[in-house]
This record gives C-alpha cells, structure tokens and sequence, in this order.
C-alpha cells in the first residue's frame, strides 16, 4: 500500500480507537477519512481528534441540523514525476 494510503488508514484506526465510526474513501488525488461526530463526545477526546486529523494535508469539521457533525480529513497522493514540467507554451 503507497504511503498515502498508509497515513489515511493510521489516521482513520486512530480516530476509531477514539470510539469514533470512520470511513475511508479512495480518490484519483487524495484519500479522504470521514468520523462522524456524536453530539455528547466529550471535550479531551475533541481534543485528541483534532491532533489526530492535523496529520493530515487538510481536514475541517461540516456540521448541519439535518446529517449532525462530520469531522473529514484529506491525505494527498503524491503527484507523478514528469520528464518535462515547463508547462504550456515552454516546451521545446
């Protein structure tokens, strides 16, 4: 399994040992890890899933009336090497 793939899978075993349900998602650029947010989860374990989705390249919090709280987290695959990366109009 690339290293991506490894973080997202440690951050999403670390947010289930916090009593959290996670899902992990593979996409063409990243991997996203998704815990969903009970209403009563005290404020040390708030504590300890945000340092533990800080691993991560990005991550936030979506909360609404309707689906509750989701604490997401996104671990960027690693772009491929090219043999040439002048970009449009510099290439030879």
């Amino acid at each position: 399994m690339p290293a991506p793939e490894v973080s997202a899978e440690a951050i999403a075993a670390r947010l289930s040992a916090l009593g959290l349900t996670t899902r992990v998602e593979p996409h063409a650029r990243h991997t996203s890890i998704e815990a969903e947010v009970p209403e009563s989860l005290p404020a040390e374990t708030w504590r300890e899933a945000l340092e533990v989705v800080a691993e991560a390249d990005q991550f936030g919090l979506l909360a609404s009336s309707v689906s509750g709280r989701t604490l997401w987290a996104a671990v960027h695959k690693a772009v491929p090497a090219t043999g040439d990366v002048r970009g449009p109009g510099r290439q030879r």
